[in-house]
């Protein structure tokens, strides 16, 4: 009889572990998949050079009334996709479509398609736009992590579609625009940190340069983020993030850029986000 009870009370045990949710099994406090939408206001810096050779590069908030500040709507996930939740795909996305309009206080030099030299003189009436979209993913593997802290590498990959323009009317009708996409691996680091079950701590830095023929690229990115996620599914994020982008080219030495000129694109803003995961 006695022999049976304890057959019986190993059963119930064993059919009890079982039955135990995965989630309660791991008892870990990194979310398996998460959506990020949030509000980023920011201030922007830009410096545009067209064409190849030395130049002179525009500061188009400056000369051209481009809005030095932008508030654009961002989105981001993340999926955890292994059972012990070290293997990590990150997506975002979001966008910059700014336009200016300005009668010029100096000389704008450039170089049209045919390599020649051109200038839009001081008191022109100049319109311009800058589009700027931000695609990103990252894969990241936690080399440490427990039940308050993971460390994690990234491998990554930012596409951004950049278009500018600008057209001016006067004696001389002027347009010269310049639309490529500039595909940038990067490597990174991610460090997140469990405060408390509710309050969490997120940082990461991911960085890119490289020389190639006439190209030369470089980006750095750095965010940090505190989230207070007092529902089951659901929270609040408040986030600073910094980003520096420099491009300069005299062709199609790196794939997916046809581009002779130079762009240097820089931010910082502040995120607010809401948080859905699970």
């Amino acid at each position: 009889m006695l022999l049976k009870k304890k057959c019986l009370y190993l059963f119930v045990a064993a059919s009890l572990l079982f039955f135990i949710p995965p989630a309660l099994a791991e008892d870990t406090p990194w979310e398996k998949f998460s959506l990020d939408l949030g509000y980023f206001i920011s201030n922007t810096q830009t410096d545009v050079r067209l064409g190849s050779g030395l130049g002179v590069s525009i500061d188009v908030e400056d000369l051209l009334g481009l809005d030095s500040t932008n508030s654009v709507f961002r989105v981001g996930a993340a999926w955890r996709f292994t059972d012990n939740r070290r293997h990590r795909l990150d997506l975002q996305w979001f966008s910059f479509r700014r336009d200016g309009s300005r009668t010029i206080g100096e000389d704008i030099h450039y170089k049209d398609e045919d390599g020649n030299d051109q200038v839009i003189e001081a008191g022109t009436y100049v319109e311009s736009y800058f589009d700027f979209d931000i695609y990103q993913a990252a894969y990241s593997y936690s080399f440490f992590q427990d039940d308050r802290i993971d460390l994690a590498g990234s491998l990554g990959l930012y596409v951004m579609p950049i278009d500018i323009g600008l057209s001016a009317s006067g004696l001389l009708n002027v347009g010269r625009s310049e639309r490529f996409t500039a595909p940038l691996p990067t490597l990174g680091l991610r460090a997140d940190f469990a405060i408390t079950p509710k309050w969490f701590f997120r940082s990461g830095l991911q960085a890119f340069y490289l020389e190639l023929g006439e190209f030369n690229g470089s980006i750095i990115d750095v965010n940090v983020a505190l989230e207070y996620l007092p529902w089951k599914h659901f929270g609040f994020g408040l986030g600073f993030d910094s980003l520096n982008v420099h491009i300069e080219a005299d062709g199609e030495d790196y794939p997916g850029i046809d581009f002779k000129g130079e762009v240097n694109f820089h931010y910082t803003g502040l995120l607010l986000y809401a948080k859905l995961y699970f």
